[in-house]
């Protein structure tokens, strides 16, 4: 019995046609109604009609389905564009032919149509649409039923796809599309015991194969989805509709050149799994199908290459898709095989099933199945239960896929099959003992910064992408952008000093010391010290002041943080941008070339100058000579007012230049506050410190832990151009911020802690309320953190019946599993004893 056909309706108000409604219409298991409210909008003033002999719909080229495809499309076009009177037969007709059962066409000769309807018949570019809807369709579903049948390969072949992890570098580079079909691919396999260390080309590429088809098919589903819900616009030129052909036929053609890519790999991979199907004659049957279908993909790609016109070329595509599905058919139905255990019982005759051996039926049973990924059985079961015995009219296209593919898109979505939860890369959660130290060194360094008369301050954690863009340099690459939802480009803050210098700009802010403390976003390549979500916590000074006054207050309240916050032996690494750029002035560096070069010398801490030499000379275009001239510069380091005293000696090329002399100067001055301030030996200077970050414009320094591996722990600088940015007024501003999650872990390292999870100090055992509600309240009147559970913590204090009627009360003091008890403490001396034990 025929499944009844479901109904779609066209022409109502505020709905939108699909690629998919348009194929269900097409492969004839919808029919098709207007919408009542379509109707209306017709005019009821009678107009001129004219004759036509056509739909404008190419005969004799079109299949069955792309002609209902295109009439369904014409139909929508023609209620979309409001072009027709009551009197007008050509909807009605139209609607006649796709409700009809009859597998021929007959448009029966003239019919009368008014201009405007003749507009859109000429127009409309019907035929495109509709073939490129049914296009849409079949692709769109095919991008995800092979990277299931991939999976399935991947097994088959004991494919080696630890590939598949490495994808995603981290430095925002990365094929997002490719990234996702290796993830998806991943959740399909989990579990699996069936992969292998067998490297193949066929197995590694598909991320990437996979991935630009499904970028591609992205794109013709946009393109489908506009076109579909677009009227036709009047006019002799009918200049509103101009381009259509053109724009999709070279998004059709993109896809062409995808679809093949997607044919051959999967045939390399299905020939890779029928050399491991163990009957022969199914071997062969199976490769020498897959053989055909490629040569057709082959020849019929060419065709296309060649076809000028656009909806010739839609339909050549379309045949194309069907040669493919049957290719990931035939690599499923082999893949299938080898992994069922080489052959189908089915596939035997009778004769030969009998004369199998007993011996081979028992090597058989006993033969270890490797277990498959949680997906990927699905996938197996699938086809198990639909496989037919010659394979003759397997066809995934025709056996319904449909139904395999929700399975999948749920499992892949939901991710049903991998319970364990996982946090992304680059973030961490914070456990009850962590938080306590976490919140203990937030209130150390809140009461520094408020110590020096900071005010604190908060700002959205995403900004307008504008604002922050152009101001890290190279490191802009890492900023996470956040899709458009409102109408704006937004991005995650990268910093806090960005959105600050945006604040003080926005609030006509001349002067201001403010801190805060929040989390940032980068999306950089996680490593041990190094996250994607983390805290800092920054102190800034904005405004005019006397000469290197702030710099040097911010570097000494760095050096009292990290004091305080006791992380062991640290350092200060200082250097001044105006020196650097006297310094690639005096080494031939273009002016244009500074900030650049300023990036690879702020390497110099985590490469060795010859690799920094590399970058200079092959990626940025620098002499050898000069990039060796800049190394002898940047070897220079140490105690600041002997390195200082050094550079300035009578005949130094720094004092020749105006930029480097300038900033020997203010140092002069910094390290001579330093040193009275009895903080110069944290200090040191270090000609190879650059920060990468575009904003800086003066003194520049960065903290590094001495003994941990964990890079720098704050940094900072002054920055007197950012502000100006954002406004018309110029504010000087100086900086620091420091890398808490880093501190943190040389906290954890150093175990400097015994952390307790909670701050209680004394827990009283509830027996009466109304009498221990007396103790409970002298307990708060002292001060102490008190806790009415039932549990022990450090110190308990309990009364029984016995002692309630004694007026006496038993403490018990607990620490680390031994226990102290006092008993009969009489109830009016209990706080006293109390606070002396605590």
């Amino acid at each position: 019995m025929a499944a009844e056909r479901t109904t779609i309706t066209l022409g109502g108000k505020g709905s939108s046609f699909s690629s998919s409604s348009v194929y269900k219409i097409a492969s004839g298991v919808a029919n098709v109604r207007i919408d009542s409210s379509a109707i209306e909008r017709f005019t009821t003033k009678p107009l001129p009609l004219i004759k036509r002999s056509s739909f404008g719909i190419p005969q004799g080229l079109l299949t069955n389905e792309e002609t209902r495809a295109s009439l369904a499309v014409l139909l929508n076009k023609l209620l979309l564009s409001n072009s027709g009177s009551v009197r007008s037969v050509l909807p009605v007709k139209i609607l006649e032919i796709l409700n009809s059962k009859d597998e021929t066409f007959e448009f029966g000769g003239e019919v009368e149509v008014t201009e405007g309807e003749n507009v859109v018949l000429e127009k409309s570019c019907a035929s495109l649409v509709g073939v490129c809807s049914v296009v849409d369709h079949k692709s769109t579903a095919l991008s995800q039923i092979v990277d299931s049948v991939a999976a399935l390969s991947c097994e088959a072949t004991r494919g080696d796809v630890s590939s598949f992890s490495s994808l995603d570098s981290g430095d925002g580079f990365g094929n997002k599309d490719a990234i996702s079909v290796a993830g998806d691919l991943k959740v399909l396999l989990n579990g699996s015991k069936a992969v292998g260390k067998v490297e193949t080309e066929e197995v590694s590429k598909i991320p990437r194969i996979h991935g630009k088809f499904r970028e591609v098919v992205r794109s013709v589903h946009s393109d489908a989805r506009v076109e579909l819900n677009s009227g036709v616009k009047g006019g002799k030129s009918g200049s509103g509709n101009s381009g259509v052909g053109e724009a999709l036929g070279t998004t059709l053609l993109a896809l062409s050149m995808s679809v093949k890519s997607l044919g051959e790999c999967s045939f390399l991979r299905a020939k890779l799994c029928v050399e491991s199907v163990g009957d022969e004659s199914l071997r062969k049957l199976l490769l020498e199908k897959s053989c055909v279908e490629y040569e057709n993909l082959k020849s019929g790609y060419k065709l296309a290459l060649a076809e000028e016109d656009q909806c010739r070329l839609a339909h050549k595509l379309n045949e194309s898709l069907g040669i493919v599905w049957r290719i990931v058919g035939l690599e499923a139905a082999a893949a299938y095989f080898v992994l069922a255990g080489g052959d189908k019982e089915e596939t035997k005759s009778g004769d030969a099933a009998k004369e199998e051996s007993k011996s081979d039926k028992k090597k058989k049973k006993n033969e270890k199945k490797a277990v498959l990924g949680k997906g990927t059985s699905v996938v197996i079961q699938f086809i198990k239960e639909r496989l037919v015995t010659n394979l003759e009219s397997f066809n995934p296209e025709s056996h319904g896929f449909d139904i395999l593919l929700a399975k999948v898109k749920e499992l892949v979505e939901s991710n049903e099959n991998r319970r364990l939860p996982k946090l992304p890369k680059g973030t961490r959660d914070f456990a009850k003992e962590q938080m306590i130290v976490r919140e203990k060194a937030f209130s150390i360094i809140q009461n520094v910064f408020k110590k020096h008369g900071a005010t604190a301050l908060d700002t959205p954690v995403f900004e307008l992408r504008e604002t922050l863009m152009g101001k890290y340099g190279e490191d802009s690459k890492l900023i996470y952008d956040i899709a458009d939802q409102g109408g704006e480009l937004c991005s995650l803050r990268y910093d806090l000093t960005v959105p600050f210098a945006r604040y003080v700009a926005m609030n006509g802010i001349v002067s201001f010391k403010r801190y805060q403390i929040a989390k940032v976003y980068r999306r950089d390549n996680p490593s041990k010290g190094r996250y994607r979500e983390f805290y800092q916590c920054d102190f800034d000074i904005a405004g005019l002041s006397e000469p290197m006054g702030p710099d040097f207050e911010v570097v000494k309240i760095l050096t009292e943080l990290l004091d305080k916050l006791e992380i062991g032996d640290y350092v200060v690494k200082l250097n001044h941008r105006k020196l650097l750029d006297g310094m690639l002035e005096i080494c031939g560096v273009p002016a244009e070339k500074f900030r650049t070069i300023c990036s690879s010398i702020d390497k110099l801490d985590k490469q060795s100058f010859e690799q920094v030499k590399k970058e200079m000379v092959e990626e940025k275009g620098l002499s050898s000579e000069i990039a060796d001239r800049i190394g002898s510069f940047v070897k220079e380091k140490g105690a600041p007012m002997e390195l200082l005293t050094k550079l300035r000696e009578e005949g130094s090329e720094f004092l020749a230049n105006n930029s480097s002399k300038e900033a020997l100067d203010e140092l002069s001055i910094m390290f001579e506050a330093l040193e009275r301030s009895k903080c110069s030996h944290r200090i040191v200077f270090d000609l190879s410190l650059a920060r990468g970050l575009d904003y800086y414009t003066g003194v520049i320094f960065e903290a590094v832990c001495k003994g941990a591996e964990v890079g720098s722990i704050a940094a900072g600088g002054r920055y007197d151009n950012l502000i100006g940015m954002f406004g018309s007024k110029q504010v000087p501003a100086v900086g620091m911020s420091l890398g808490i999650e880093r501190v943190f872990n040389i906290m954890e390292e150093q175990q400097k802690q015994a952390v307790r999870a909670t701050e209680t100090q004394v827990l009283v055992s509830v027996m009466e309320d109304n009498k221990l509600g007396k103790l409970r309240n002298l307990l708060v009147c002292c001060g102490k953190l008190i806790s009415m559970q039932s549990i022990l913590d450090p110190l308990d204090g309990g009364c029984g019946q016995n002692e309630l009627s004694q007026g006496v009360v038993t403490l018990k003091k607990v620490v680390e599993g031994s226990k102290e008890e006092v008993k009969d403490v009489p109830r009016d001396s209990f706080v006293a004893e109390l606070l002396k034990r605590l």
